[in-house]
């Protein structure tokens, strides 16, 4: 049970959630510090926890980390303003707490200049998750009218125990090579994570790992915080020479600023964090858990396969040619249908139409309906490809209104992709773009929205505007406001967030889509260290993966199609390819892998995942674990990949993770039954085809207690890969 308890004798606050604690202090000048986060504490422990060592150095050292406010002693701080008389910083004077039940608010005034601040925890009883975020408050009146300059503004700032050997974990990457896993030792100094391009970013995903360079994938301590905000982001990781390990991170980015004006209110976006003792894998589970039972809007559905038309057709869109890809679809078993760009507008490529949002009637005669039509009579859903923060300088809208693009007094307007970014933080914009897409929603049977960006921002201002640092904030807000109410108006919605690929993924967009476009490059040798890297925090229920055509069109590599079905299965399978190109073998091999996945996908979509191997290992292989009511592995999922053979090398049998080992387990492509003691201590055997690019999936469902099952499979009995596919 979660709760929070206050100790007033200690000035202490200590949040507890199932297996980890977490507490504050205030010290004798009233600024809040840290005190534990890690394994589980009692109240009467948490007390007795003494207060960090400082080594003594003069003038040049601080009395040591654990600021909650302005970070590690001389480190970044997490909060830096500008007051109208020309001082800076803060002095804090604690004015009060709030407890409602799993929720703990503490506030506090500047002693000299109206500015309040309230420091926010969360905790629930279904997660070790910890959710933080900032509120600052504008009180002036009277004289104190005066705005206040913000320069940074983090969300939280975490400070973790001495660490023998700190190290970091993070993704780096860019476009179509996002999420690529990076683990190195972390360097004293600071070391900053960001983005500066008005969104989440190709470059980097705003979530850090750390642990003392020991942790595995299955055993030790991790601390992990991970931040909800689809904009510029920050974080930064400061390693002192010898205190502990501090890291405070937000929206917005360096050399932002902008003002809070008297009686405004601001908050920032929740910056979580979660410790663990079960390696990276254990905390990847505690995140992907936490997304599905605190973010995301539908948890308990299952993503639908999907068919995407944009590999197929590119901008040649025409209803005919629609109609083909239809037929081809629904005979693989795919379940939702989406038309991609080129539906509307003077859309023939990627210079003009964009923000004419309007069905091109020399494609579509008839509108969308015929085709909405077709795909419903074919027992799918259907979906459209939108841009709605974007336009092209050739198309009526901006003919008509270019005031309504971000652009700053005599500065050129840049173009990337042949497009400008539409001002989503005027009420107009913002405004226009929701009334379009309500009448599009409202007049067709439209079930499901991709949403997608295809720039960053740059011109970030209105002229006019006297403080267009707020609009980095406020562009963001407004696309979360847009969506929301759409959501609301048409509670059947489904959304996918797409940014040229990956660039916008984040539990901040993902509280309101239901899934992500993890890469636009859909190579499956590729995607494996792509959706490595992805599902460190992200669960595999919001990651689209597409099966497309060899060889690929981005990379050229040819590939077999168990092999690119097999990798796509590890997340929320697509189809993205010219079906009308695909052999009779090939669609009705597709077609049995389709119906393959619709088995095992409430495993994948919703169970426990466990990275067996590293990405970059002679075979790669993950496990989902879908528990019955007890908790029990009650289904298990192996997909197994090997990208290139080597000459005299045998894979391993793959130890398997978290079965019953009491149970024993059946193998429902050979009817082979494992011991679970056996699967975990030896392993499943592989028995891969030969050759590079070699796949498969093995799935294992639990055996009741006493039901007869024949002898167990010896090694070498396993057969992942021939099994089912």
């Amino acid at each position: 049970m979660s709760r929070v308890t206050h100790l007033a004798e200690h000035r202490l606050w200590l949040l507890t959630t199932p297996a980890t604690s977490y507490a504050l202090r205030l010290d004798d000048e009233d600024r809040p510090r840290h005190v534990h986060w890690g394994a589980r504490l009692t109240a009467e422990q948490a007390a007795t926890v003494p207060p960090p060592v400082s080594r003594d150095a003069g003038s040049f050292q601080t009395g040591g980390p654990g600021g909650e406010l302005e970070g590690p002693g001389f480190g970044p701080p997490s909060l830096d303003v500008r007051f109208a008389d020309g001082g800076a910083g803060v002095e804090w004077r604690y004015r009060g707490h709030a407890i409602d039940g799993g929720d703990l608010a503490v506030r506090f005034a500047d002693r000299h200049h109206p500015l309040e601040i309230t420091l926010h925890y969360r905790v629930h009883d279904d997660t070790d998750v910890i959710e933080r975020w900032t509120v600052l408050r504008h009180t002036g009146d009277g004289d104190s009218r005066d705005p206040v300059g913000l320069l940074r503004w983090d969300s939280a700032a975490w400070t973790l125990p001495p660490l023998p050997a700190p190290r970091l974990s993070h993704v780096a990457g860019g476009w179509a090579a996002e999420t690529l896993l990076r683990r190195e030792a972390l360097p004293y100094g600071e070391t900053v994570l960001t983005s500066r391009r008005g969104t989440t970013g190709h470059q980097a995903n705003p979530w850090v790992m750390l642990d003392g360079g020991q942790a595995t994938e299955e055993h030790g301590e991790v601390w992990s915080a991970a931040l909800a905000w689809s904009g510029s982001w920050r974080i930064t990781v400061h390693r002192p020479a010898f205190d502990a390990v501090g890291l405070t991170g937000g929206s917005g980015h360096d050399g932002l600023s902008w003002r809070l004006a008297p009686g405004e209110t601001w908050r920032s976006p929740v910056f979580a964090g979660v410790y663990g003792a079960a390696g990276f894998g254990g905390i990847s589970r505690q995140w992907h858990s936490y997304a599905l039972r605190h973010v995301l809007p539908h948890p308990d559905e299952l993503r639908p396969v999907v068919y995407d038309s944009w590999e197929a057709t590119g901008f040649d869109v025409d209803l005919a040619g629609q109609l083909r890809l239809v037929e081809r679809a629904a005979a693989l078993g795919a379940e939702l249908y989406v038309l991609d760009d080129g539906w509307f507008g003077a859309r023939r490529s990627q210079r003009a139409g964009l923000g004419d949002w309007r069905v091109a009637r020399d494609r579509f005669p008839g509108g969308l309906d015929p085709l909405i039509e077709a795909v419903r009579a074919r027992g799918m859903r259907f979906g459209l490809w939108v841009e709605p923060e974007m336009v092209n300088p050739d198309s009526d809208l901006y003919r008509e209104r270019p005031d309504w693009v971000l652009h700053l007094p005599n500065r050129r307007r840049t173009t990337l992709r042949d497009q400008l970014v539409l001002d989503f933080a005027r009420p107009e914009v913002a405004g226009w773009a929701y009334d379009w897409l309500d009448r599009l929603l409202t007049g067709h049977r439209i079930d499901f929205l991709k949403w997608d960006f295809n720039r960053p921002l740059t011109e970030v201002g209105r002229p006019g505007h006297d403080d267009p640092g707020r609009l980095w904030t406020d562009h963001v807000r407004s696309v979360y406001a847009v969506i929301d109410r759409l959501r609301a108006a048409h509670p059947h919605l489904r959304i996918e967030t797409c940014a040229g690929g990956g660039g916008r993924v984040d539990f901040g967009i993902l509280a309101r889509t239901d899934e992500a476009w993890a890469s636009d490059n859909t190579d499956a040798v590729d995607r494996i260290g792509i959706q490595h890297g992805y599902g460190q925090v992200y669960p595999a229920r919001t990651m689209a993966a597409w099966v497309t055509d060899s060889p690929n069109p981005l990379t050229g590599r040819a590939v077999p199609l168990r092999f690119r079905f097999h990798v796509a299965m590890s997340g929320v399978l697509g189809l993205g390819g010219d079906l009308t190109r695909w052999s009779a073998a090939e669609l009705a091999e597709a077609a049995g892998l389709v119906a393959l996945y619709k088995e095992v996908r409430p495993a994948v979509q919703h169970g426990a995942l466990h990275r067996l191997t590293r990405a970059d290992a002679p075979v790669t292989a993950v496990q989902y674990v879908l528990g019955d009511a007890a908790g029990a592995a009650d289904e298990v999922v192996v997909l197994a990949w090997r990208v290139t053979a080597r000459f005299g090398h045998t894979a391993a049998p793959l130890r398997l993770a978290a079965l019953d080992p009491g149970a024993v387990y059946r193998d429902t492509g050979t009817g082979a039954a494992h011991h679970g003691a056996v699967l975990l201590a030896h392993g499943l055997p592989l028995d891969l085809p030969p050759g590079d690019h070699a796949s498969g999936l093995t799935r294992l469902v639990r055996l009741p207690a006493g039901a007869p099952h024949g002898p167990p499979s010896p090694v070498p009995g396993g057969r992942v890969g021939t099994s089912e596919a």
